[in-house]
């Protein structure tokens, strides 16, 4: 885990630049066995041309066995220790889309949801509606009223949305709705402890109301909700290692984590091509560049080994825009993994590389999990990964006499 007081006497100033490109959910598994991942299917030669100058390991998010959420698995891979710095989803989404948050404001992360006849979930996403859809239904929850408290209900992006409560005396000490499994109802909210239980109060009341309002819609006919939280006030990026950073990111949640981490979170396009040449149009403005793909996960959510495949591949033929700009050091990783064969996140290692004129090489030509595993970084702790960027861009000074 890393240390910032260890790190912030040997931090310097220097020209160098870092791009830090995370492929969601990049981890994989065979479809059959003895096969190949995703990643090892992929075609993937402008990475595997990284991978024989570079370094491969396979970095654990959290700790062996634990299957982490996108939060606090990012917050590993920036060096933030994610059981020391904790955040909930909720408040990502509501930075990611611009809210202003309060200090006292509880944040969750809403999903649209369908259950059946019996109130039991059939689809958690609802089909993943379309944004337009998920609008018109946000702005029908936003008539719920509850006593004492201000309601914001807030889209996101399909069927995502975000509930921001706002009132005196409010916790986010509370337990998730999701059954995270299909053919379960959707649970009620418990208090973690004495304080929260007028916030658990209050959100049953409000998924009550819900509940009535949304009974006659399809497919999006009831909602989830997890990830309660409000802002967690962590030091910034610029006050951990100096560096004046960029975050490039189509989904909220990640421009969320991002801003929370005092990045500027750039405008950009939705495609990947838009995204890289994003970073090249603001090339010059910063020394730090966090770039987010988020379609390998979603593919390897919904099952789609092929589809995962091909997003992997489309990366790849974008990468020579990042290249060209020859970044000091250019890392390619995932936050964690999401097999398709799993359709879910898991707690298997993640497949990293590290490229810099620093490097020893490998052996290996191909970016994939089992060459990784037998890369010269060996299997590490994702929060390492900042610190060894720092060193390879020559922004550490050396430590004692």
């Amino acid at each position: 885990m890393n240390n910032f007081d260890t790190l912030k006497p040997l931090l310097l100033q220097t020209d160098t630049k870092i791009l830090l490109l995370v492929m969601d959910g990049l981890g994989g598994l065979p479809r059959e066995a003895g096969g190949l991942t995703e990643l090892e299917t992929a075609r993937t030669p402008n990475m595997d041309a990284l991978a024989a100058r570079g370094q491969l390991g396979v970095s654990t998010p959290i700790a062996p066995g634990i299957t982490p959420g996108s939060g606090p698995a990012h917050l590993s891979l920036f060096g933030y220790d994610p059981l020391q710095f904790v955040i909930g989803r909720g408040a990502l989404e509501a930075l990611g889309i611009g809210f202003d948050l309060g200090d006292q404001d509880v944040a969750a992360r809403g999903n649209f949801c369908t259950v059946d006849a019996h109130g039991h979930v059939t689809d958690r996403r609802a089909g993943r509606i379309r944004d337009e859809e998920g609008k018109r239904l946000c702005q029908t929850l936003s008539q719920i009223k509850v006593a004492g408290v201000q309601v914001f209900v807030e889209p996101v992006k399909e069927h995502r949305w975000a509930l921001i409560l706002r009132g005196e005396n409010l916790s986010g000490d509370l337990s998730e709705t999701d059954p995270g499994v299909l053919g379960r109802p959707p649970l009620p909210v418990q208090a973690h402890s004495k304080v929260a239980q007028h916030t658990a109060d209050v959100v049953n009341d409000f998924i009550a109301q819900a509940r009535e309002l949304l009974k006659d819609e399809r497919p999006a006919n009831m909602i989830l909700l997890r990830g309660f939280a409000k802002h967690p006030g962590f030091p910034t990026f610029d006050q951990v290692y100096g560096l004046k950073a960029a975050a490039v990111a189509v989904y909220p949640m990640y421009r969320g984590l991002a801003s929370l981490l005092g990045m500027n979170v750039l405008d950009t396009g939705a495609s990947v091509e838009e995204e890289f040449r994003t970073v090249i149009k603001r090339w010059n403005d910063f020394n730090f560049f966090y770039v987010h793909v988020k379609k390998t996960d979603t593919m390897g959510e919904d099952g789609n080994f092929d589809g995962k495949v091909h997003v992997i591949e489309e990366v790849d033929s974008c990468l020579p825009l990042l290249t060209a700009l020859k970044p000091d050091v250019l890392i390619l990783t995932g936050d964690h993994s999401t097999p398709a064969t799993y359709q879910s996140h898991s707690w298997h290692p993640v497949p990293t590389l590290l490229a810099s004129a620093w490097c020893r090489g490998e052996a290996s030509a191909k970016y994939g999990e089992r060459d990784c595993r037998r890369g010269v970084w060996g299997e590490f702790h994702a929060s390492s990964i900042m610190p060894e960027a720092l060193g390879h861009a020559g922004k550490l000074a050396r430590y004692g006499a």
